[in-house]
């Protein structure tokens, strides 16, 4: 039997970047929230819940963008130079981020500069992945099977809505995290301020998927056109189902049920994503077959994954049994 290697590859790229998505989004909401708590001891514990984890998060970006490179090297070439300047920032607060979580638990008299350091590079780094997703949404133009466009063009209102919005879900995942994680008044706080993102992210969800359809002909035809709106409006449904697991969640205080309910938010705009793509890469201008390598290059690639992915599970699954458990002051990583 021969195997469709582009379309196993692109089912395995989106799974590593949705993992990236739900895992580092809830530690990179944690840096978003962290200039609201002015009690140092309530941030020391907002980090020592993500310091465990945190860079075998980020695993799945690598996967994700080597992923791309080595097996849809088209794809990789058209999307990267038309989304450089915001992957530039999102590493660069990613790396700002990255440096605060070693300097700021060793810090005395420049504890603030840290402090707004973790903030920036969080919340710098989840703004700049929802403008680039956004800007793939919104369409790359192609010629010649190469990028076509300028500098700019991912400065666009529909992608600053999409950075926006992943901005906020992020913000919404953290404060979750911190009702699983934490006990006493800084739960307390993560609960309210769940409360108010929450209602934040729905108008967003709402507004972004309002607005999609009317981007271009081939996603108006796959959400909005009969028969194919009465498969495609199971998302939306599967959306307010989430949500309304989410406020019952939130009204039982429950710690995990409002954790659990955001991240099938997530999911449920993955899937709507997949389908506004699909059979695109790029859309609406290079299909996964077109952009993919040979079948002998994705063949021997796939050969090494089937390895190193349970690994990575592994080893992941592994941390966050360990570091099981609630968070407090007196208990820290570093």
């Amino acid at each position: 039997m021969m195997l469709d290697y582009p379309l196993i590859w692109a089912f395995l790229i989106a799974v590593a970047v949705m993992l990236y998505v739900i895992l580092d989004g809830f530690d990179l909401g944690i840096g978003t929230l962290f200039l609201t708590e002015r009690d140092e001891k309530h941030r020391d514990v907002m980090m020592n819940t993500i310091a465990p984890v945190w860079d075998g998060n980020e695993t799945w970006l690598v996967l994700g963008g080597g992923g791309l490179l080595a097996v849809f090297p088209l794809a990789y070439s058209i999307i990267l130079p038309a989304l450089y300047l915001p992957l530039t920032l999102m590493l660069l607060g990613l790396i700002l981020r990255g440096v605060a979580f070693e300097f700021r638990p060793r810090a005395t008299h420049s504890l603030p500069w840290w402090d707004w350091a973790f903030f920036g590079g969080s919340a710098l780094a989840a703004f700049m992945q929802g403008v680039s997703l956004g800007t793939l949404v919104h369409g790359i133009p192609v010629a010649n099977r190469a990028f076509a466009g300028g500098s700019f063009d991912w400065f666009n209102p529909f992608s600053l809505l999409t950075g926006l919005a992943v901005l906020v879900g992020y913000a919404t995942l953290g404060a979750c995290w911190l009702i699983l994680k934490t006990s006493g008044d800084l739960q307390k706080n993560a609960r309210i301020k769940a409360r108010v993102l929450g209602v934040a992210l729905l108008v967003l969800i709402g507004i972004v998927s309002l607005w999609t359809p009317f981007i271009n002909g081939d996603y108006f035809t796959k959400w909005l056109v009969w028969p194919a709106v009465l498969y495609t409006s199971l998302v939306p449904a599967l959306v307010v189902a989430c949500a309304g697991i989410f406020w019952l969640g939130l009204n039982e205080k429950s710690d995990w049920l409002p954790f659990v309910a955001v991240l099938g938010v997530f999911i449920a705009c993955f899937i709507g994503l997949g389908i506004s793509f699909y059979p695109y890469i790029v859309p609406t201008s290079v299909t996964i077959w077109e952009a993919a390598g040979p079948d002998i290059s994705l063949s021997f690639l796939l050969a090494g994954t089937v390895v190193l992915l349970p690994i990575i599970l592994i080893y992941t699954a592994h941390a966050y049994w360990v570091f099981r458990g609630k968070t407090d002051e007196h208990g820290g990583y570093h």
